[in-house]
């Protein structure tokens, strides 16, 4: 298996083109904001909610990354956010909130296991396996509320409330600062400063947890051996069984930490994105989290990146009145599908250009010929731009070349 490394100068080529496409962004909202006069677009209490809502698919997205660079498809994330909520309710309620944290950890991973003996064990096709972990887990937080919290104060038999949950922090100084700022309405000034406000003010340490996860996954799965050794998993288990690698093992360590990952996903949802427990409380989270793996690239900064994206769209269908706001979005979203199909035009890819260009004059019609946006499509937006994504950027996905692929102990020979 050849490997071809870049060049310093590539690396920093890159890494200059990403600043840049950052900071055409930041301007495009800002001039979008300016122009809709939608300030809510950029306020710290909007990206504060955009936050909440991306935390629970980042943590979904990285269970999943996890899995499938050891080559394990893993379908059964909502199934394994959904008994993450309810060991997060369970051992929160009875023995505090870090503890649990740790229950919805526990809980995930058991799903994760399940996923692992079926797949990698008894060798079922990913895909099955995984739906049949999400049936799993909801009958099974049914049936555990039902036994469990119906009998609890401030519980019945499809919720719970009055557990504990992690604390939040404010950063003294900095967020009153950066309040200030937004509120100005200054062009991309303030908006910079309503994104820091937003992460200063009334920050769970949940939150901290997850964004510290995703340097975490990257440092393990890019810079140790042991990462280099799982990933050789999901590219070719033959060639990594041959060097010694006990492939199973890998296999199963990551779907475990995978599972664990979309548990937490589970805690964050049932303890920071609300403070009470309900069955059902994912509604297709984990399955968002899958999609915002595959458009990250099968990277941890890329599913940050659109996680981030897709908890926008989530935050802000919630808001209030919010018809304006997704309003001035098609604007937004019809502009940056516009510069992205400029950019695909100059590389010669000239029909995925033309096919950006047409549903970006399709949205901007569509904002021309509106005021306002129904409430009814604005509870669609995430997942609506779940599907839209993935068609857009499928040209440019790679994931990882045994992704999914059924494996015999013993197949190198």
């Amino acid at each position: 298996m050849t490997r071809t490394i870049a060049s310093p100068a590539a690396v920093r080529q890159v890494r200059y083109l990403t600043w840049i496409v950052v900071l055409a962004v930041l301007i495009t909202v800002s001039l979008v904001r300016v122009l809709t006069d939608q300030n809510r677009m950029t306020t710290p209490g909007t990206l504060r909610l955009a936050l909440i809502a991306a935390c629970p698919i980042l943590l979904a997205g990285l269970g999943g990354l996890w899995a499938e660079r050891a080559g394990i498809v893993n379908i059964g994330l909502e199934g394994q956010m959904l008994l993450g909520t309810w060991g997060a309710a369970f051992f929160a309620y009875h023995f505090g909130a870090w503890a649990g944290v740790a229950g919805a950890i526990a809980m995930g991973a058991l799903g994760g296991l399940l996923h692992g003996l079926a797949t990698v064990t008894f060798g079922v096709d990913h895909i099955i396996s995984g739906v049949a972990i999400n049936i799993i887990g909801l009958g099974a937080v049914g049936y555990l509320a039902q036994t469990f919290f119906d009998g609890y104060e401030g519980g019945g038999p499809r919720n719970l409330s009055g557990y504990a949950v992690p604390r939040e922090v404010t950063i003294p100084g900095i967020s009153s600062a950066a309040r200030w700022v937004s509120e100005q309405r200054w062009f991309l000034i303030s908006d910079v400063a309503g994104a820091i406000a937003g992460v200063t003010t009334r920050l769970s340490l949940l939150t901290i947890l997850a964004l510290l996860l995703v340097a975490f996954t990257a440092w393990v799965l890019w810079r140790t051996p042991f990462g280099l050794r799982l990933r050789s998993c999901g590219e070719s288990p033959q060639a990594a069984e041959t060097l010694g690698v006990n492939v199973y093992l890998y296999k199963y360590i990551a779907v475990v930490i995978s599972g664990g990952f979309a548990g937490l996903g589970g805690a964050y949802l049932a303890m920071v994105a609300s403070s009470s427990f309900t069955t059902g409380q994912t509604n297709g989270r984990g399955y968002i989290g899958l999609a915002s793996m595959i458009f990250g690239n099968w990277n941890p900064t890329g599913v940050l990146a659109s996680s981030l994206m897709f908890g926008y769209a989530d935050g802000i269908s919630l808001l209030s009145n919010n018809g304006p706001l997704v309003h001035a979005i098609l604007l937004l979203l019809a502009v940056l599908l516009l510069g992205y199909a400029a950019l695909k035009f100059r590389r010669g890819e000239r029909m995925t250009a033309y096919v950006v260009a047409g549903i970006a004059v399709a949205l901007f019609a569509w904002y021309l010929a509106v005021d306002s946006v129904p409430s009814d499509f604005t509870g669609m937006t995430p997942y609506i731009l779940t599907l839209f994504v993935l068609a857009v950027a499928a040209q440019r996905l790679r994931m990882p070349a045994a992704d999914g692929k059924p494996y015999r102990k013993g197949q190198a020979g």
